[in-house]
């Protein structure tokens, strides 16, 4: 299996050595409101997320009936809902996807979201999607997977719920028709323990797949997401939402708008204390390595002719003039084209 290690999505370039590509994930925090939807957009681009996801999904096509909802919905939402219930509320229609994409636009965000079924795929090829992300609840799914990789889109493929082998199944059938392929490190809870974010996997994904890496963040608060910085991840994704107390299955394990832009931030921050790869001196470090690394000078007393040597020279703070001790070697064992008083500079 070959992916790509560069990955264009609209203006954003994401690669090993790119700025962290930021998702703020609204879901299905819109409740079923275009005008909510839209608030959650402005939230995302005032933070400073790059992109903006929602989901898309028909619930006659995605579920049957009477399927029980998973934990956290039941910790979150009315008991005697039913999932279908609770999902077709949270519906949103083709036109209302085209209409939140040209708001976000004109907000200069990207606008993401997440097929669930054929029906909604089709629906957002045709209002011309730049991307997508693959929910938890499909990497184990091979022929929707094809179906998405035909499209030719770039593909956050996330991983909540899986095995290791189900994964490199998944990469196996995606890698054969489209190598645009970001792996993303998830636990599929609302919110997640501390212990089960499991960041280390990020670096199991590397080894064994020499793929670009993301991080869907379902920790509590701002929590895990700015740890995966330094494991090499070239996006983050987190779900944001205008108020932790509004009705629905995710609010309570999002960020509220506050939280966002502090995410966004330490991200930057963070990016920031990563610098780059080149280890030599700071702009900054420049005065400062002139003032304390040291230069070679007299010991003792030397008289002209008096072979150099560590009985007679030794390394001082000298301002930047004079001999490196690096260069030692190109001294030592040499004669004195002169008389050194003590702490003068040698010369050669």
């Amino acid at each position: 299996m070959k992916f790509n290690k560069s990955i264009t999505i609209q203006d954003k370039v994401l690669s090993p050595n790119s700025r962290t590509f930021i998702i703020a994930e609204a879901g299905v925090n819109h409740g079923g409101d275009i005008e909510i939807a839209k608030k959650l957009v402005d939230i995302a681009a005032d933070a400073g997320a790059d992109a903006v996801k929602f989901q898309a999904f028909r619930t006659k096509d995605l579920i049957i009936n009477n399927v029980e909802k998973a934990p956290y919905q039941k910790n979150t939402t009315s008991l005697s809902e039913s999932q279908t219930e609770m999902l077709t509320k949270l519906e949103l229609r083709k036109e209302q996807y085209l209409e939140l994409k040209s708001y976000c636009e004109s907000q200069n965000i990207i606008f993401l979201i997440t097929p669930f079924d054929e029906s909604s795929l089709t629906e957002l090829e045709d209002i011309g999607v730049v991307a997508y992300k693959v929910a938890s609840t499909d990497t184990t799914n091979l022929p929707f997977l094809k179906k998405i990789a035909r499209t030719g889109k770039p593909i956050f493929l996330s991983t909540g719920m899986t095995y290791f082998q189900e994964i490199k199944v998944a990469l196996q059938e995606i890698s054969a028709i489209n190598r645009n392929v970001i792996l993303m490190q998830c636990t599929a809870n609302y919110p997640i323990a501390n212990n089960e974010a499991n960041l280390n996997v990020i670096k199991t994904f590397q080894n064994e797949f020499d793929i670009l890496c993301g991080f869907s963040d379902h920790s509590v608060g701002i929590g895990a997401a700015p740890y995966a910085i330094p494991m090499g991840v070239c996006m983050i994704e987190k779900h944001f939402t205008i108020s932790k107390e509004d009705n629905g299955p995710d609010h309570s394990a999002s960020l509220n708008p506050i939280e966002l832009k502090n995410l966004v931030e330490e991200v930057r921050r963070i990016e920031e204390y990563m610098g780059n790869y080149d280890k030599k001196p700071t702009e900054s470090e420049n005065n400062t390595r002139k003032s304390l690394q040291k230069c070679l000078v007299a010991k003792t007393d030397i008289k002209r002719n008096q072979v150099l040597s560590d009985e007679n020279v030794v390394a001082k703070r000298t301002g930047g003039k004079g001999i490196s001790p690096m260069e030692y070697k190109s001294v030592f064992g040499t004669k004195a084209i002169m008389d050194f008083k003590i702490n003068d500079i040698i010369e050669i």
